[in-house]
């Protein structure tokens, strides 16, 4: 599976732990940034773009870092088509996937240990979306409502 994977330098330690962790475990992780530190970075320039590139890229996953991963799944979701999601349990990652469909995985690098978010991250990947006909529905009337916007 690819992942595509950006952040600003509130998450740049924890991206580059976690590439190395899903690169040795099989998946093809695109860095899309920070590609340094940078105190003074801004979130959106990281965020959106892989937001960008998963819509881009059919059948891949992405993870975007921040601080409190808040404001990176505001950003991610702006972009129509994404449905990010933020983590902040393994039960929270698994029903992101299993009832939402979520395609970008959401985390607060400042909000939890790196063995939680690696917990949190592979719940999210290893998890299929469960089709059943109330989440498909629920899912229907969001892009119906995106879809809406092209029309204002």
């Amino acid at each position: 599976m690819r992942l595509h994977i950006g952040t600003d330098h509130a998450g740049f330690e924890l991206k580059t732990f976690l590439v190395e962790v899903l690169s040795s475990k099989g998946y093809e992780v695109i860095d899309h940034g920070a590609e340094a530190y940078d105190s003074d970075d801004d979130y959106p320039a990281y965020i959106i773009p892989t937001a960008q590139a998963v819509l881009a890229d059919p059948g891949s996953l992405g993870i975007v870092l921040g601080g409190s991963g808040n404001g990176e799944a505001i950003a991610a979701n702006k972009v129509p088509g994404v449905r990010a999601a933020l983590l902040y349990s393994h039960e929270t990652a698994v029903l992101a996937r299993k009832h939402n469909n979520a395609n970008i995985a959401s985390l607060g690098a400042r909000m939890y240990s790196r063995e939680q978010a690696v917990d949190m991250v592979l719940a999210f990947l290893t998890t299929e979306f469960s089709g059943a006909a109330r989440h498909v529905r629920r899912l229907a009337m969001i892009e119906a409502y995106e879809e809406s916007w092209d029309e204002r």
